[in-house]
């Protein structure tokens, strides 16, 4: 499979770059980004020899007292075997150099001084440093020299593959936070650039962890696993080809990778365009940003982020009457808003006539300053208290104490009940029947909306009572809006689940660590209301249009499953022993 080719496709899922980086470095030390080198090098003198050099070299310098010989220890590997080529070689690291050496450097020397904060977890990037005199760092820190190879050895630095290859240090010397394990070759036949490629493949990293030591936040891997790791080694000329390829496809992964990035950015940025166009369009021009829209649907909303603002401007554009401005040209006769809210206040007057709420101070009228857009003809500006009645959780008690999430009763209604803008029946807490009666406020019936003043304010949910659960009680984080017509529920909960309602919202909330709004501001809030036939229409057509969202999201996340899926399917082909290149140049 040729992993590169397929590459733009792979991109669909946000993780699947880094995946693909991965599965190269591990490749890399398989020994499966050369397939094709070795078959045009058929004559390259196996790593065995080279490895006989390195240990005589090493023997010398143990015997010279340079340091001392590591004895193997056993060390926990998923796989000790990496199904390597023929012509490679496994030796412990130990024996190719020398891990976390000391320099010996005058005091009065500039060196480079490395900080964990300056070594990258990205592939290729050199460790950056600040300058010290020797005297300052000798001592209490980790010692590195040029072309020395490092990694972080902590968590959660080793985990993010923190690691690099020192380069251009001052005057070729240096120390680095000691939280870094460090390799320095002792043979210019072991390439430090193969030996950083190792530390950072999956492999490596896996196996890391499995013999880290300490307490959780804090676990280190030793220094004995460092040196006693079986490595893969290949003849140097091959070394030398998998650093080349291996800086190759990295760099070509990068380049697919910004132009993935780029499109992502572009179809996103023309997705709000669009949609800026959309809702703010002239009634005259509605329609012909419409249909501009729908033609290229598919084009520009390929992002579930753009999907979920979609939403949001479905709902701006229903809520100040633009869905719905070729339906009145249909329906020029309707009965006006105005009159629907003459009916809405009689229905308020005859339930305080027959006192079942109480009479209220009337608000002040709705300034001109207050409206935030002009409505169509036949619609009208109130305020949430002209059409509904609102309704506290009864105060003698925040959490009344016949609650027992293990019985049957009445539901104790909460925010975790509240969800997709539904009262949810799941994972409910409940008051006993005898304890519900004697509550005087804060029982939901059928139709009720359920609105949170604290914590997650403005979240809603319609209770719609079942042969279950007829009715419910509310904590003191919930109020209910209880319309006095029930026909302009759907409406309603239209207006409150829309961008501009929020607007709103956030003008009349107060608090810091915890939002939160108060009953009196509620009520203040102003509502667009239409008349009922158009209500009607509008809530239709929100519907019709949430559909069309959802299916869009469908398609989204089952874009993204395959991708995951071809992906998944990738690695596992590309891991498997092959006779072809995985990769081809």
């Amino acid at each position: 499979m040729v992993l590169l080719e397929q590459f733009e496709q792979l991109t669909g899922h946000p993780k699947n770059a880094a995946k693909l980086k991965e599965l190269v470095l591990q490749l890399a030390v398989q020994g499966k980004l050369t397939e094709a080198w070795r078959n045009q090098h058929p004559n390259v003198e196996p790593a065995s020899e080279l490895l006989k050099r390195v240990l005589a070299e090493k023997a010398k310098l143990v015997k010279g007292k340079k340091f001392k010989t590591t004895n193997s220890i056993s060390i926990s590997v998923e796989d000790e075997k990496y199904n390597m080529p023929t012509s490679w070689a496994s030796c412990m690291l130990d024996e190719l150099g020398i891990v976390n050496p000391r320099n010996q450097v005058d005091d009065d020397t500039r060196v480079s001084f490395i900080p964990m904060t300056l070594v990258s977890e990205k592939y290729g990037i050199t460790p950056v440093f600040e300058e010290r005199s020797w005297k300052e760092v000798k001592s209490g820190f980790t010692h590195v020299a040029e072309n020395d190879v490092a990694l972080a050895k902590i968590t959660p630095c080793f985990e993010n593959s923190k690691a690099g290859v020192f380069k251009g240090l001052i005057n070729g010397f240096g120390a680095a936070t000691t939280e870094l394990h460090v390799f320095r070759s002792i043979s210019k036949e072991v390439l430090p650039e193969y030996i950083y490629i190792l530390f950072k493949s999956p492999k490596f990293l896996e196996d890391g962890k499995l013999n880290m030591r300490g307490a959780a936040g804090q676990k280190r891997v030793p220094t004995e696993f460092v040196k006693c790791y079986p490595v893969p080694l290949p003849p140097l000329a091959e070394q030398e080809a998998i650093v080349a390829r291996v800086e190759e496809l990295m760099q070509k992964i990068e380049e697919l990778e910004k132009g993935a990035l780029e499109r992502i950015q572009l179809q996103k940025s023309l997705g709000e365009a669009a949609l800026q166009a959309l809702t703010t369009a002239p009634a005259d021009e509605l329609e012909q940003q419409w249909l501009f829209l729908k033609e290229h649907f598919h084009l520009l909303f390929t992002q579930e982020a753009n999907v979920k603002k979609l939403r949001e401007a479905i709902l701006q554009l229903a809520v100040q009457g633009k869905l719905t401005s070729a339906w009145r040209q249909q329906n020029p006769t309707v009965q006006p808003a105005a009159q629907l809210l003459q009916q809405i206040q009689a229905q308020k007057a005859q339930l305080v006539k027959e006192k079942k709420i109480k009479k209220e101070k009337p608000l002040e009228p709705i300034a001109e300053s207050e409206v935030p857009y002009v409505l169509p003809e036949g619609w009208v500006w109130c305020r949430m208290n002209d059409i509904s009645q609102f309704e506290n959780g009864d105060r003698s008690s925040n959490y009344p104490s016949g609650v027992d999430i293990k019985a049957e009763g009445i539901p104790f209604f909460s925010t975790k009940n509240i969800k997709n803008k539904l009262v949810n029946f799941s994972n409910l807490d409940f008051i006993t029947p005898a304890k519900f009666e004697s509550l005087r406020s804060g029982k939901a019936q059928d139709n009720d909306i359920l609105f949170v003043l604290r914590g997650s304010v403005g979240k809603v949910g319609l209770f719609k009572a079942n042969e279950q659960y007829k009715k419910g009680f509310i904590n003191a984080q919930i109020i209910i809006i209880r319309n006095y017509l029930s026909e302009i529920v759907s409406y309603c909960m239209t207006y409150l689940t829309s961008s501009l309602f929020s607007e709103l919202l956030i003008d009349k909330s107060s608090g810091s660590a915890q939002q939160q709004l108060s009953a009196g501001n509620l009520k203040f809030i102003l509502f667009p209301l239409p008349p009922l036939a158009e209500q009607e229409a509008i809530v239709a057509k929100v519907d019709q249009l949430m559909q069309m969202c959802e299916a869009l999201e469908n398609q989204l996340k089952q874009s993204n499953q395959q991708s995951e899926a071809l992906m998944q399917a990738v690695v596992h082909a590309a891991l498997q022993p092959q006779e072809e290149p995985v990769l081809e140049a």
